[in-house]
């Protein structure tokens, strides 16, 4: 329910005052072009996005990394197009003129003039823009250190109105090739006119690169990119391409990313290798040993030729290091382990590693070859007794006797193999057996099946979705918990699914009593706002083994005067809305952290959300995908009078279909026209019935639906705020203005 009030004081002098600011929504990137570069060169990038105007900086999530912004530019509207087709109008009759007069044209450089209005007019002034996600565009001039932090980084843009969303940035050692950036509109797009700042090159055309190297590309619609380089007999090569780690999900393309395919062809135009994934990664690689000497080419385009500014690619191409597998997938805490290495170009088949300062979660592991840094490779860490699968163990007869609790590293070495771990429970016991092969990059596809003595099946499980595996679509890991009936021995199965099996086949197979835990995610994974306001963001709460507690929610490493309102994750819920009120202004962004807390078996357990962005794929899915850091820019300061306070007790005592009022303080502010509350995801039966003002602030009266809520039910009420404005050709625009502090309630009887 929305209420429109007149003269709202307390929305007009708190937020208001930040109206002009925040006119627009934060700024929201689509994509970044060229999405990495090398260390210790300057190069510029073009980010294409929504709500740009104003960005002044842009922030890199590692060490070494620094960009200053060129230009910026959006969408024409009819005068500015107007205005622009006057103009090249009058520069062309002059030119007209001065060529049948033998006369110099009043401007020397009208030439040039004229063609870049052509060029502004066939990208921004001939309709409305292909997608206006990704139609206003911002390019920034990058410098990286030569000691850069290699790997995956993340940017956001800055501007007065907020910090914007992370992509992925990539920092390499390779040479790069990147073709000048591609952007246009709806109307250049359906003509087929030529890219901007660049000409499409005809079919078949390759362009000259030199190995080992790095490709940047944008495939449009319809096209493929081609490099031809040079090769030796017996060379062996890995050709990796990223495409869907730039930009994991698009909300408007099926399957919801670039479907990137990579082929290598002979100077004949023969195809030699071709792949459109890598295993169950959509973006594809490509290894080969050329078998003489010659030039070569790698084509690169849409599995179903689609394309538009955002189908980023980046190819890594040379005779470089590149992992496929390890084997363990993990290790234990405290230990130290060599892990056996599978790929190409690898100098050593083991990589020794010391776990004993290491703490639990993933390690990233690579190989190296020279200076060549190979792929990155997940590496488990944890705390519980681990074992080696062993051979013989592929029946009932020949079953691993397991000691709980345990992990298992194992692997389906052939096709159609089944490994059987036996283990002695006691009657009324709960299990939990699990893998983990999917989420560690193996391509095994595994189900788990528990049998008693006898041979009968107690459980079995072939997928279970892990909301945490933000990145994952198809979630292949298996897990069962399972009551045991009577004292007793039971067998473990695990195998394969698809009746796959290699030296690749690896898997985590972890075996305890039931453990209840949680993890947290937060989102988004960038904040903004100005000192005294108040953001909204939403914890989601993983639970595992039954855990249904409250989970306190804190803080840390920010400074004292930030604020996180809202209250807890209550029992069994698996979300929170919360708020985070803002202090003093920053110089720029800051990194904090979230905590959850909870009393789980008389023991406490704390947990650090990890940062995330809520993203749509392919109209429908939703996916929480991991950020680097929780980033939050701080503005300067709201209207003299102050930050907003919640007056009433809390949590607020809503009747269940009743009403409450909750009082608000703050100073009076000044008529600003049409204002608008509004609940935002409210809980459901719950609405703001009306508002009130006083000298002293404001009363809001909730009001609940009997029939739609729980007594008991506890969370909280997040209230935004907007401004109804005048705006082009006197249609009314929505400008939001913020959300009030987060408002914890519980729902009582009458």
């Amino acid at each position: 329910m929305k209420t429109t009030v007149r003269r709202l004081a307390i929305v007009v002098a708190t937020l208001i005052a930040a109206s002009t600011a925040h006119a627009q929504r934060a700024p929201r990137i689509g994509y970044v072009y060229p999405a990495g570069g090398q260390q210790g060169q300057t190069f510029e990038i073009a980010v294409g996005g929504q709500g740009l105007t104003g960005v002044s900086d842009a922030y890199f999530t590692g060490k070494g990394v620094q960009a200053t912004v060129v230009a910026f530019e959006r969408p024409l509207n009819g005068a500015e197009t107007e205005l622009l087709r006057e103009k090249l109008k009058q520069l062309e009759d002059q030119r007209k003129t001065a060529s049948s007069s033998s006369a110099k044209l009043a401007t020397p450089d009208a030439d040039d003039e004229i063609a870049g209005i052509k060029e502004k007019l066939a990208c921004f002034g001939n309709g409305r823009p292909f997608n206006n996600a990704i139609a206003e565009n911002v390019t920034l001039r990058v410098s990286m250190a030569p000691d850069a932090t290699l790997g995956d980084q993340e940017i956001r843009l800055a501007s007065p109105s907020g910090l914007s969303n992370p992509l992925v940035f990539c920092v390499g050692q390779l040479a790069e090739f990147s073709e000048p950036a591609a952007r246009g509109s709806l109307k250049a797009e359906i003509d087929a006119s030529p890219r901007r700042q660049r000409k499409r090159e005809p079919k078949g055309e390759a362009k000259p690169i030199t190995l080992p190297a790095v490709m940047n590309g944008q495939i449009l619609a319809g096209e493929e990119d081609r490099f031809r380089f040079t090769a030796r007999r017996g060379q062996r090569v890995f050709v990796a391409v990223s495409a869907r780690k730039l930009i994991p999900y698009l909300p408007d393309a099926v399957p919801g990313w670039f479907q990137a395919t990579l082929a290598i062809y002979d100077t004949n135009g023969r195809e030699l290798a071709y792949a459109d994934d890598f295993r169950f990664n959509p973006d594809p690689v490509l290894f080969y040993e050329f078998p003489k000497d010659g030039q070569y080419e790698i084509e690169i385009r849409d599995s179903i030729y689609r394309g538009r500014e955002d189908f980023v690619y980046r190819i890594t191409v040379g005779e470089l290091p590149f992992v496929t597998s390890i084997f363990p997938l993990g290790g234990a805490v405290g230990a130290t382990c060599n892990v056996q290495l599978r790929g190409w170009n690898l100098t050593a088949s083991t990589l020794a590693l010391d776990l004993r300062n290491v703490k639990p979660g993933l390690l990233p592991l690579v190989a190296t070859r020279g200076q060549s840094v190979s792929n990155f490779v997940p590496f488990a860490v944890d705390t519980l007794p681990e074992v080696l699968e062993a051979d013989p163990n592929s029946a009932t007869t020949t079953p691993q006797p397991l000691t709980l609790p345990v992990i298992v590293n194992g692997r389906i070495d052939q096709p159609g193999d089944t490994d059987v771990f036996r283990i002695e429970g006691k009657a009324g016991s709960e299990i939990v057996a699990e893998i983990f092969a999917r989420r560690l990059n193996s391509p095994l596809d595994s189900v788990l099946k528990l049998t008693d003595a006898a041979g009968a099946q107690l459980a079995l499980n072939d997928d279970t979705e892990d909301k945490g595996a933000g990145l994952t679509t198809h979630h292949a890991d298996s897990r069962i918990l399972a009551r045991l009936p009577t004292d007793g021995v039971y067998f473990i199965h695990v195998a394969d699914t698809q009746h796959g099996g290699s030296p690749d086949h690896a898997y985590r197979l972890r075996v305890r009593p039931p453990q209840p835990g949680f993890e947290l995610r937060v989102a988004p994974s960038s904040l903004s706002g100005r000192t005294g306001g108040s953001v909204p963001v939403t914890i989601y709460t993983l639970r595992k083994d039954g855990f249904t507690g409250e989970i306190a929610v804190s803080l840390k490493g920010a400074p004292p005067d930030f604020k996180l309102g809202g209250g807890n994750v209550p029992a069994d819920k698996d979300q929170a809305k919360l708020t985070l009120t803002l202090g003093e202004p920053q110089d720029d962004p800051i990194s904090i952290e979230i905590e959850g807390r909870a009393t789980i078996d008389g023991r406490e357990v704390l947990h650090s959300a990890i940062p995330a962005e809520d993203m749509q794929q392919a109209f429908a899915y939703r996916h929480l995908v991991p950020a680097k850091e929780l980033r939050v820019a701080v503005a300067g300061r709201l209207a003299a009078t102050g930050q907003v306070k919640i007056a009433s007790e809390t949590p607020v005592k809503i009747p269940a279909g009743g009403t409450v009022r909750v009082q608000i303080t703050a100073a009076i502010g000044e008529k600003a026209g049409d204002l608008q509350l509004e609940l935002s995801d409210p809980p459901t039966g719950i609405v703001v019935k009306n508002v009130s003002t006083s000298p002293e602030g404001a009363e809001i009266e909730f009001a609940s639906d009997a029939g739609k809520v729980t007594v008991g039910e506890k969370g909280s009420l997040i209230v935004q705020a907007f401004a109804t404005r005048t705006g082009a050709k006197g249609k009314p625009r929505r400008i939001p203005l913020g959300a009030l502090p987060a408002i914890p309630f519980e729902v009582v009887g009458q």
